[in-house]
């Protein structure tokens, strides 16, 4: 598939609907979708803005955070821009309503079998799938260090209620003895070709070494078996380049912006 292919894959197959997976409620406004998922997180997508002007923007943009400040159990919003879109105004009216934006991400596209290589893994580090509660918590703690986040019993309840409800997402960790080094997990997407690889996180001190590698053939493998042909991941600078190396490529950019209550 050529660069463009693979962006057409995406904005047809990956947008809107088939992000807000699991979310406990949904509004629509305008072209934005508001979703809302337990554990107190929002979150905002939406398709192409095609002719909306700055002032129309702006106005979708007070009334999306509004949606939110009405719900107390609400603490926590993330809006998905892309960098291809046509989006006038956006960046300011996010900043001037309160919206961090976050660190840009690649978006990455490639084959799943590229991905499903043998990788060896350093001396006592084993990978797993985890299904138990005790484990979900540790490896959201784990990720929460990672991002350079305080550990949140709120996040962990959000993953928590989004594998109940998304029977076929896999959560994967990297274990040295009894402590998670790496971690990601797995979301097929229904009702397409792709699987998206989330959350790759690494201790520092575990970098370098092909860990995270593994993980992510481990995923691409479980993908091939639900038949699930591409990947699709927002990569930061330290997974984009593993990923390019097994034949994904970067398509466009996203940023996240952030509000806290």
């Amino acid at each position: 598939m050529t660069l463009s292919q693979h962006l057409t894959a995406y904005e047809n197959q990956l947008r809107t609907d088939a992000e807000i997976t699991g979310a406990s409620a949904l509004v629509r406004l305008g072209p934005l979708w508001l979703a809302t998922f337990d554990g107190g997180m929002g979150f905002i997508t939406h398709g192409a803005f095609e002719d909306a002007d700055e002032s129309a923007i702006r106005a979708w943009v007070v009334e999306a955070l509004a949606h939110y400040r009405r719900d107390p159990a609400v603490t926590r919003v993330e809006w998905k821009t892309r960098g291809h879109d046509h989006a006038p105004g956006l960046h300011d009216a996010l900043v001037r309503n309160g919206f961090e934006p976050g660190a840009p991400e690649a978006i990455m596209i490639g084959e799943a079998a590229a991905l499903a290589v043998d990788v060896q893994l350093p001396p006592g580090v084993h990978l797993r799938k985890v299904t138990e509660e005790a484990d979900i918590r540790a490896m959201s703690a784990m990720q929460d260090e990672v991002f350079g986040d305080p550990a949140s019993n709120n996040n962990a309840e959000s993953l928590l209620s989004r594998v109940g409800k998304s029977p076929d997402m896999e959560l994967w960790i990297a274990e040295h003895g009894d402590t998670i080094v790496s971690a990601g997990r797995l979301e097929p997407v229904a009702g397409t070709d792709f699987a998206g690889i989330w959350g790759g996180s690494t201790l520092p001190q575990w970098r370098g070494q092909g860990i995270y590698r593994a993980l992510t053939a481990a995923r691409a493998r479980s993908a091939l078996k639900l038949g699930k042909t591409l990947i699709h991941s927002d990569s930061t600078e330290y997974s984009r380049p593993i990923l390019e190396r097994y034949g994904l490529v970067r398509v466009s950019s996203t940023t996240p912006y952030h509000w806290r209550r």
